[in-house]
């Protein structure tokens, strides 16, 4: 089981300069989870490429789609568990909620942020420090 960041899924499914390392990463260990945020932040992602016409509005529902499948056992960090690790790592609620879960799976997040990497050391890994 790997407990994936949102950036994460993007560069597995939106062809990228990481997507070789994602895909790698999935190969080892298709058993990805994370908090369920990730479909709206994914959904954002996508949103965004739409609006640049990067990609078309159908090209984005399939991906989304692909996210939903590739991902169907996501966790829910309570409100105030995400908001205490947000104040005390002095990162966003957003991210303090994938934290959360990776706290409460005992395990660390893979996550490319290189900011949230450095606020949050013990719970968190590369995609590859994952991949040694």
């Amino acid at each position: 089981m790997l407990l994936v960041d949102t950036n994460v899924l993007a560069y597995l499914l939106i062809a990228g300069d990481r997507t070789h390392a994602a895909q790698a990463l999935y190969e080892r260990d298709p058993d990805w989870r994370s908090e369920a945020f990730i479909l709206v932040e994914f959904s954002n992602i996508l949103a965004t490429y739409v609006r640049t016409r990067e990609l078309t509005l159908e090209e984005s529902l399939e991906l989304l789609g692909s996210a939903q499948s590739l991902m169907p056992t996501l966790a829910s960090a309570s409100h105030a568990h995400a908001l205490e690790t947000a104040a005390n790592l002095r990162i966003s609620a957003y991210d303090g909620r994938f934290i959360s879960v990776a706290k409460e799976l005992g395990t660390k997040l893979i996550t490319e942020d290189r900011r949230l990497r450095a606020a949050a050391p013990q719970w968190t890994l590369s995609i590859d420090e994952a991949l040694r």
